[in-house]
């Protein structure tokens, strides 16, 4: 039984290994499982370009764990000092926080040095997967397919990118999410506009090979060889424009599930990307995303996203639908996940 079959019997139960509460109401015993893990708070908003969607999904999350009787605070770092958390009684995290300053490693450092356990990978995992060539270095190291790139620090290395990868070409920002600074570029023309969007939001621009097929998304809940793969859901966007507005604030965009992928490509999709995840040592969730060359049936790793969306047109929570977890049971269960990479061992003050 995998992990998260464990809180789909149940719906919403308490840490994995522990044992329900016997007896009592049904208030009772969601008050019980929500006192396990103490005084939680959502960290939302934050400074990065992302912050209307984290706080969307932050207050999701407040809301799901509330009603299951988690002693639940939102908590946004850009208008509270982190170190408060320590000082208020905080026992542990779910971070809700989108981009920088809350999915780069930043946060997760110093949740680290205070001891309170915090929902999603580790510092190293999510410093990594936030920028997209070092993970797409450490996927080619690991002889996993993605897209070819080339890194750019100006519009004529772009054009010069334009040249060797062909068209149409991704430019986008190295460490920003949400297709934010994203441009698909079909002429030599557009090259320089390109460069100078995604240089607005990052020193480092990533130019990408297009892959021309499906596009697929796929979440993982747990970690190591636990971790398992939701259903696989393919996105049809309209007029194959999956961008910022098209992901959060319209309806338009189709979302697959089942996929409806040829025979046997969704459990083969599902392996790669669990490989994936567990190459750059992410923990607790994450959500991939791949495209499939529509001639080879080829699928490329894109991206990781260590700290998923979790609002009213998110896929990780639509995945786990199809899967037959809840959202408040996705909330806790992602919750029951939470934890330090150095559990055992705090620093010490220096004298």
């Amino acid at each position: 039984m995998s992990q998260f079959d464990q809180i789909k019997l149940s719906d919403a139960g308490p840490p994995l290994g522990a044992k329900a509460p016997a007896g009592g109401s049904a208030a009772h015993e969601v008050t019980s499982v929500g006192a396990m893990f103490g005084k939680v708070a959502v960290l939302m908003g934050g400074a990065s370009a992302e912050r209307e969607v984290s706080l969307m999904s932050g207050h999701g999350v407040l809301q799901a764990l509330r009603s299951q009787g988690v002693d639940a605070h939102a908590f946004d770092p850009s208008e509270r000092d982190l170190a408060e958390l320590k000082r208020d009684g905080f026992d542990c995290c779910f971070i809700a926080l989108h981009g920088r300053f809350g999915e780069d490693g930043t946060v997760q450092g110093a949740l680290e040095l205070a001891g309170i356990v915090y929902t999603g990978s580790g510092v190293m995992a999510s410093s990594i997967a936030i920028d997209k060539v070092m993970t797409k270095r450490l996927w080619r190291a690991e002889g996993l397919p993605t897209p070819a790139w080339q890194v750019v620090d100006s519009a004529s290395a772009t054009r010069n990118a334009f040249a060797e990868l062909g068209s149409p070409m991704i430019v986008k920002p190295a460490r920003e999410g949400s297709t934010i600074g994203l441009t698909k570029v079909a002429t030599l023309e557009q090259c320089d506009a390109a460069y100078a969007l995604a240089a607005q939001h990052d020193t480092e621009v990533l130019c990408e090979q297009f892959i021309g097929g499906d596009e697929v998304t796929i979440a993982v809940l747990g970690s190591g060889v636990t971790a398992t793969a939701l259903p696989v859901i393919r996105i049809v966007a309209l007029e194959g424009n999956y961008n910022y507005q098209n992901k959060y604030f319209t309806d338009t965009t189709q979302y697959l599930v089942p996929c409806g992928l040829p025979a046997g490509e969704e459990p083969q999709i599902q392996e790669l990307v669990l490989k994936a995840y567990r190459s750059l040592g992410c923990r607790g969730w994450a959500r991939a995303d791949v495209m499939i060359d529509a001639r080879s049936r080829q699928p490329y790793l894109l991206e990781i996203n260590t700290s998923p969306g979790m609002t009213g047109h998110s896929l990780v929570p639509m995945a786990a639908k199809a899967a037959g977890i809840s959202y408040p049971a996705l909330c806790i269960l992602v919750l029951q996940h939470a934890s330090l990479d150095y559990a055992t061992s705090q620093p010490k003050a220096v004298a």
